[in-house]
């Protein structure tokens, strides 16, 4: 086929200055919008459910772990608006029943059949890998991140916190069944006994896990019991999921004032609101437990 005269000429220097633009914005010039990748740690592939805001360049990745539903691109999906107002990349990973039963999702694979299992076959462990895999993605090593987690997600990452001690920006532990107790006294995975036999050891495991970016965050109107976890331990924590949110940072808060501790959580309340995970996202409510700072004074 012939070809206008002229043009011949110019295709090769608009591709060269194409690529230039493309080098040049980075990040921003990915493609914006939903999606859905797949995540590959170690040996293990992970579905993850994706939204870029358009617009502008990423602030940090928000992490966003689903509800006994595991419907991650619903959780992706009601993300959204806030990762919009914040500049947040949504990364909305599944953990399906078949792999991850709700001992190895909801109470992070810790303990099975009442046996402490070694620490490679912990689901926690797999975050780090996600965050790795994340800032690759992104070609941003340093990018910071956040970590949401609702109900089964909630229980999940108070797992993550408590054992695994990532340095993320916030984890916001929002409506969960139950949560790791700051004590070496209620055994895992509902508190923080049982992992180690040297005392000290397990102290300063303790004193990490206070000194941790944690967000407890509770509708005030959740106090209903559909698909409440009702272990004897959970139950020590409270008679529903406000209940229970409140006892555990109340107890988090008394033990690092007795022990003269950092302290870093904070506790976030949405009042009006139940067991809703689109509410609890809200940009309204959820750029509050999403906030940078510390926690409540020990001294």
């Amino acid at each position: 086929m012939r070809r206008a005269p002229g043009h011949g000429g110019r295709r090769p220097v608009l591709s060269m200055i194409l690529l230039i633009l493309v080098l040049a914005t980075g990040a921003s010039a990915r493609e914006t919008g939903t999606g859905r990748e797949t995540a590959v740690i170690g040996d293990m592939s992970i579905a993850v459910f994706t939204y870029r805001p358009a617009g502008c360049a990423p602030a940090a990745l928000l992490f966003v772990f689903h509800g006994a539903d595991r419907n991650a691109a619903g959780y992706r999906d009601r993300a959204r608006p806030l990762a919009s107002r914040a500049c947040l990349v949504v990364l909305a990973p599944l953990f399906d029943r078949d792999r991850f039963p709700n001992w190895r999702y909801h109470r992070g694979g810790i303990v099975h059949k009442d046996r402490v299992l070694p620490r490679a076959q912990w689901a926690v462990t797999l975050v780090a890998g996600l965050v790795d895999w994340a800032r690759r993605r992104e070609d941003r090593h340093d990018l910071p991140y956040y970590l949401f987690g609702h109900s089964a997600g909630g229980q999940f990452l108070s797992r993550v916190a408590a054992y695994t001690r990532p340095d993320a920006a916030r984890i916001v532990i929002a409506n969960p069944s139950s949560h790791v107790a700051p004590s070496i006294e209620e055994a895992a995975p509902y508190g923080m006994g049982g992992l180690s036999e040297d005392e000290k050891t397990a102290e300063a495991g303790l004193r990490q896990y206070l000194s941790l970016p944690v967000t407890v965050y509770l509708g005030e109107n959740d106090i209903g019991h559909r698909l409440l976890g009702n272990h004897p331990a959970a139950r020590r924590q409270g008679a529903n999921r406000f209940e229970r949110g409140q006892h555990v940072y109340r107890a988090a808060l008394a033990l690092a004032k007795r022990k003269g501790w950092p302290f870093n959580w904070r506790l976030v309340t949405a009042p009006g609101v139940g067991h809703s995970s689109r509410r609890m996202l809200a940009p309204s409510q959820a750029m509050q437990a999403l906030a940078p700072g510390g926690g409540a004074t020990t001294r």
